[in-house]
């Protein structure tokens, strides 16, 4: 039986039931390190939402049409439909101070973080810059977020009402911080369990928002703060932990001045219980072998941040290594030392850092180049299993949250002159990887509806900024 499908050009239409979208679609369902077959792809495929914003089916668009007659059919032929990005690691509240000149990261936090987050008390000046931050993402193409929050507990509640508004999957948390900082913007071990305590009651998964326990890095936490952040963990296991590690050098030497008694950076927060499925480590650039078995044996993750470690000139992720040792990572932007919210730019750094690595080890032929399909991973379904999501988000599984991208493949008069040369799904991620950017995401859905910014919702997205 043929399907009678009613078409409509998207976006013509208001959606008011399950829908199908037809596109060329692609979605993860395995790392490519260890699968020879880690994706599905559809040319001309279909992606079915049911009214409750979950994958229905998705598969090849003649296969799936004859299994719902009479389903609206939303037309992106010639687009690439994926799920939406996940970024692993950023700071909203470093929005306005992306692109800030110079510095590595001790500086940089003086100069630039700490006078940008004393603000975040004002829960009105917090609600501006979150609605901007989500804005971002949704224009980017990402839908799910790992986030710091600052020290201000309305920074978090300024950030979740805003991620409630679009029905988005966010985690957050309220920075711990009680050393080494600004006196505006210190806590204290009590007052920062307090206040955790009760943003975790109040917003973790309430809805889609899930709460993250996050002290700053060892250096600003005092060992009784971080006998409270485990004590949080024991309390709420199901909660996340979200911090820094290994990022400079010279943040690696200072915390070993400030916890002498321990064997490295890694063995502080262990030391403490913080490591565990759902501790997502910012960075680890300059890990040692047993700090990536540690991560491996504990469950943790790492957020793989090449911008942002190009930027303040931390050192280069040795990702091979972490693939060695089995440890989860997923792509991290770190905006504001991080310089782009876009996944595309994201992983093009990313390709570039791996290469640079060939410089500095004496056989360069060991250093692999990351390829385009592993880079979507980290992006995607990477990103979901490094932050225990991945039976909600990161790919098209039945059940699965709709979550997903439109990307146009000639959004831009040189992306179209070089796609003519592709032959392969892999060869057109690559070019996107390397030339694409915010104008390559036509549309972004989150849990099956499609967002808009500032209140326009049909083709490209337009902004006005106040």
């Amino acid at each position: 039986m043929t399907a009678a499908v009613l078409s409509f050009t998207a976006p013509a239409f208001a959606q008011y039931q399950t829908t199908a979208y037809r596109a060329s679609i692609l979605h993860f369902v395995a790392d490519p390190a260890v699968s020879q077959t880690p994706y599905e792809y559809y040319e001309d495929g279909v992606l079915v939402v049911g009214t409750d914003g979950k994958v229905k089916a998705v598969g090849p668009a003649n296969t799936v049409l004859n299994n719902y007659p009479y389903i609206q059919v939303v037309d992106y032929s010639g687009k690439i439909l994926m799920p939406g990005f996940i970024d692993s690691h950023v700071h909203y509240p470093q929005t306005e101070m992306i692109a800030s000149f110079g510095e590595q990261l001790l500086e940089w936090l003086n100069t630039y973080t700490f006078p940008t987050e004393q603000q975040f008390s004002n829960k009105t000046y917090a609600k501006g810059v979150a609605k901007t931050f989500i804005n971002e993402l949704v224009r980017n193409g990402t839908t799910t977020a790992l986030v710091f929050g600052t020290v201000s507990p309305n920074s978090v509640d300024a950030l979740f009402e805003e991620a409630q508004t679009r029905n988005m999957r966010l985690i957050a948390g309220k920075v711990m911080m009680d050393r080494n900082a600004p006196d505006y913007l210190l806590d204290t071990p009590a007052s920062s369990y307090t206040d955790s305590k009760a943003l975790i009651q109040k917003w973790h998964k309430n809805g889609r928002a899930l709460y993250a326990v996050t002290p700053r890095f060892a250096p600003t936490s005092t060992p009784e703060q971080l006998t409270k952040a485990g004590q949080l963990l024991q309390e709420f296991p199901d909660v996340y932990m979200h911090t820094h590690l290994s990022e400079n050098k010279g943040e690696i030497a200072w915390v070993q001045s400030l916890f002498p008694s321990s064997t490295g950076y890694l063995d502080v927060y262990n030391s403490f219980g913080l490591s565990r499925n759902r501790s997502v480590y910012a960075h680890g650039v300059h890990l040692r072998d047993d700090e990536f078995q540690s991560l491996a044996q504990t469950g943790s993750a790492i957020a793989f941040c090449p911008t942002s470690n190009m930027f303040l000139g931390s050192g280069l992720f040795n990702l091979q290594k972490a693939e060695q040792y089995g440890v989860k990572v997923g792509l991290g932007t770190d905006v504001g030392a991080g310089t782009s919210f876009n996944a595309f730019q994201t992983m093009n750094e990313a390709y570039k850092m791996t290469q640079l690595r060939k410089a500095f080890v004496d056989d360069p032929d060991t250093v692999n180049p990351l390829k385009a399909v592993k880079a979507y991973y980290l992006a995607t379904l990477g990103a979901a299993r490094a932050l225990s999501l991945e039976n909600q988000v990161g790919s098209f599984k039945i059940g699965n949250e709709a979550d997903f991208v439109v990307i146009n493949p000639n959004a831009t008069d040189l992306l179209k002159f070089r796609m003519q040369k592709t032959t392969t799904i892999e060869d057109k991620l690559f070019v996107l990887q390397m030339l694409g950017d915010d104008r390559a995401i036509q549309n972004t859905y989150v849990m099956g509806k499609k967002q808009t910014v500032n209140g326009y919702g049909s083709g490209y997205y337009q902004y006005t900024y106040n």
